[in-house]
């Protein structure tokens, strides 16, 4: 995994309407990137939301907020409609950003062995430069830790 003063990955991937987003489009802004297994799961849900409720709070800091996940372009429609998520869902069905940002690991579930997403968050300052990175980030406390973070910044 990416670790802090670490040069931020670029990538071009589509948002859930399909429009291309790259990292370098926010070049000067600060940047909340957070990766997350899977739509419509108990966690990712919880944490999307966690991230909807401090939305408007953390625009207020001038940053941006983008969530990457394998799912495609749909799942991340019926995502974003369904807990009426203000922010970017971006997908990486090749695993373009997951891989660059090393968080395509390998997990374990029940005594079964196999790859996926860790989920974590990286925060991008105006520079490209990530600045503060949550391993293995809670879906309960994630949002709550960013926010708290990006104001402390201001």
């Amino acid at each position: 995994m990416l670790k802090e003063g670490a040069k931020a990955p670029d990538f071009a991937l589509p948002d859930q309407n399909g429009a291309i987003h790259r990292l370098s489009d926010y070049s000067g802004r600060r940047v909340v990137l957070y990766f997350y297994p899977k739509d419509n799961t108990p966690g990712c849900s919880k944490q999307a939301c966690a991230f909807r409720d401090v939305f408007e709070q953390m625009k207020q800091t001038g940053a941006v907020l983008i969530g990457i996940s394998r799912d495609g372009q749909r799942s991340h429609q019926r995502f974003a409609e369904k807990y009426a998520l203000p922010f970017l869902l971006l997908s990486d069905e090749q695993l373009e950003a997951i891989q660059a940002y090393d968080v395509w690991q390998e997990k374990k579930l029940y005594g079964k062995v196999f790859m996926g997403v860790v989920r974590s968050t990286f925060i991008i300052d105006e520079a490209g430069t990530i600045i503060k990175v949550y391993e293995k980030a809670k879906p309960d406390s994630n949002a709550a830790e960013v926010l708290a973070y990006l104001q402390e910044g201001q």
